[in-house]
């Protein structure tokens, strides 16, 4: 069985094969000697360093002699009225050099006939309470649609590992509720945003913005930053260092390493609030304006808020508008002593 489409990476880098039939696709992992384990990076397409991340660390997991596949497929069900869904960027050309340079061997891109047959299925995945509030509330139905889809190519890619973007941190979290309550025999693994250099989250909508909603689009990381450093502020449990390389203009510089998992050790859930509050205010008053959708703190095992006395992990996370570019962003913390 040959592969629909062969792209070439770079010189000495390997090939990447491209299959848009449910068919040509299952033949290929039959044919797949299990020698290592697989992986799967589901996206949307219009690959960019954040992707190519996770591409990363799917290699970095299964080893040279595993499997790891990238899906490509802009998913209907997860848009409501009036989204994006006709304009969302479609590059498959660029998305096949991406995905080879960063070390994948398969890009599963089907077109919605073979996801979805001959039309969208009556029966349907339900995010339940954690799919209700904040992305949910802004976006009625869409965790509905991404667990369906997310659902289907888990069955699809029969991975080991399937890596998501922590950016995206209710979506991330209803995955992993969704692949422990219905015993999906996978382990979801979540990757660190990646940002670009002056702190804005990569993200393939980036690129509706003008200049001037760049600037404005700034205040989302900013705002984050300036939560984070406040908690720290609030309770130091180390040396200063907001001045430094981890000050709230700077994504940089910002873990802890006595905090589980290197995230930033902060003390008042309180002073998040107000400190990140207060910087997205004053944005309303930029030109063009940030729209503020939400901002919450939440607790990424049941996206609740959290209370001021909480101990542990959080997620101070972030959605807005900027003209008509809507954008999410967040940041993990950790609450308490290390």
């Amino acid at each position: 069985m040959s592969p629909k489409l062969w792209r070439k990476a770079g010189p000495g880098e390997p090939d990447v094969e491209l299959f848009t039939s449910r068919a040509d696709f299952d033949a290929a992992l039959a044919q797949f000697a299990a020698p290592g384990r697989v992986a799967v990076v589901m996206t949307m397409g219009a690959l960019h360093d954040g992707h190519a991340s996770l591409i990363r660390a799917a290699r970095a997991r299964v080893g040279a002699k595993g499997l790891v596949t990238v899906t490509v497929f802009v998913n209907p069900l997860q848009f409501g009225a009036g989204e994006d869904l006709e304009r969302y960027p479609r590059t498959l050309d660029a998305d096949l050099e991406v995905a080879a340079a960063a070390g994948a061997d398969i890009v599963f891109a089907p077109p919605v006939g073979e996801v979805y047959g001959s039309g969208e299925p009556s029966v349907r995945m339900a995010a339940g309470p954690m799919g209700e509030g904040y992305e949910g509330a802004s976006r009625p139905g869409h965790f509905d649609g991404v667990l369906t889809v997310v659902a289907k190519l888990l069955h699809l890619t029969r991975p080991d590992f399937a890596f998501f973007g922590e950016k995206d941190a209710q979506q991330l979290a209803v995955i992993r509720r969704m692949a422990l309550d219905l015993d999906f025999p996978v382990e979801i693994v979540g990757a660190p945003t990646v940002r670009e250099a002056d702190g804005l989250a990569l993200s393939s909508r980036n690129r509706y913005l003008s200049a001037p909603e760049r600037s404005t689009a700034l205040t989302l990381s900013r705002a984050l930053f300036a939560g984070r450093d406040a908690g720290r502020d609030a309770g130091r449990q180390a040396a200063p260092e907001h001045s430094g390389p981890g000050g709230s203009g700077n994504p940089g510089g910002s873990e802890n390493p006595g905090s589980p998992g290197g995230l930033p050790l902060v003390a008042s859930p309180q002073a998040v609030r107000t400190a990140a509050r207060a910087a997205l205010d004053e944005a309303a008053a930029l030109e063009p304006p940030l729209a503020l959708d939400y901002l919450a703190l939440v607790d990424p095992s049941d996206f609740t808020e959290v209370a001021d006395d909480h101990t542990g992990e959080a997620v101070l996370a972030v959605a807005a508008k900027v003209g008509t570019t809507r954008l999410i962003d967040n940041v993990r913390l950790w609450f308490g002593a290390a």
